[in-house]
């Protein structure tokens, strides 16, 4: 037990550190949603951590370290271009706004909160790295191949969300092309495909079962706390009807076929 026990507990103290950097940044520049970045890029980190930590099959390892680079990295860069140098989300300037003048301290526990969280959720990395059979089985394989449709697919509708934005002739338009013309969040959908096919990767090593955290979680936190009820009502207060004739053809998570 001491195998997993001393590299998650060091893990534990790494993401709390790696989560208060953003508040310190947030200190000087007034944007606390930077930390949507640092969470995007801590997944990659505590793999890279426990990579370094636990010796095992070569190739597992790598493997797994390429997938969460190439997620997390992209993400983490995507959210980076969208927060550095603009102005606050309005999440976060809410938050200000009702924890008054003991703010900054509670952004902080706030951001330990997210960190907690985000340990929790990568504990099938170290699980997979723990893992010392000498090749990959197919449910690993399978696992990968549901992780890279899940990147891929998240990529594409962030691309096509920023491409009809830059478009002049779509301003104060909403986004019903390409993967938004069947989900009204196809990122959000893409991003919990992702999960489920790290907990199908897990599910080949030992007390891989612990993965479903990720995509029971993250299903919750998306489409009912921070991701899906929070955009919508913001849409809704901006956009008004256009949005709800939206919202009446198109499926909110999953792809579906438009509704007359």
């Amino acid at each position: 037990m001491a195998d997993f026990f001393i590299p998650w507990a060091i893990g534990f103290v790494f993401t709390l550190g790696w989560f208060t950097l953003p508040w310190f940044v947030q200190l000087r520049t007034g944007n606390a949603a930077l930390v949507d970045t640092f969470w995007a890029l801590s997944f990659p980190g505590q793999c890279a951590l426990y990579f370094l930590l636990v010796p095992g099959f070569a190739g597992r390892q790598l493997a797994l370290l390429a997938v969460a680079a190439l997620w997390g990295g992209r993400l983490g860069l995507y959210l980076l271009t969208r927060t550095w140098g603009q102005a606050e989300d309005a999440r976060y300037t809410a938050l200000r706004h009702a924890w008054g003048a003991a703010h900054q301290w509670k952004m902080l526990r706030f951001y330990w909160f997210q960190g907690g969280f985000a340990f929790l959720l990568g504990t099938p990395f170290l699980l997979i790295q723990l893992n010392t059979t000498p090749h990959l089985a197919w449910m690993e394989w399978l696992g990968m191949a549901i992780m890279g449709v899940g990147i891929g697919g998240e990529t594409l509708a962030d691309k096509q969300l920023a491409d009809f934005k830059s478009t002049p002739a779509h301003k104060g338009q909403l986004c019903d092309t390409g993967l938004w013309r069947y989900s009204r969040h196809p990122n959000y959908f893409f991003e919990w495909i992702i999960w489920v096919g790290l907990l199908v990767w897990a599910l080949g090593s030992a007390y891989g079962y612990v993965a479903v955290i990720g995509p029971v979680m993250m299903y919750y936190f998306l489409t009912r706390v921070t991701g899906i009820a929070y955009t919508e009502a913001h849409m809704l207060r901006t956009r008004g009807q256009v949005f709800r004739n939206y919202q009446q053809r198109t499926s909110a998570f999953f792809p579906w076929r438009r509704r007359s």
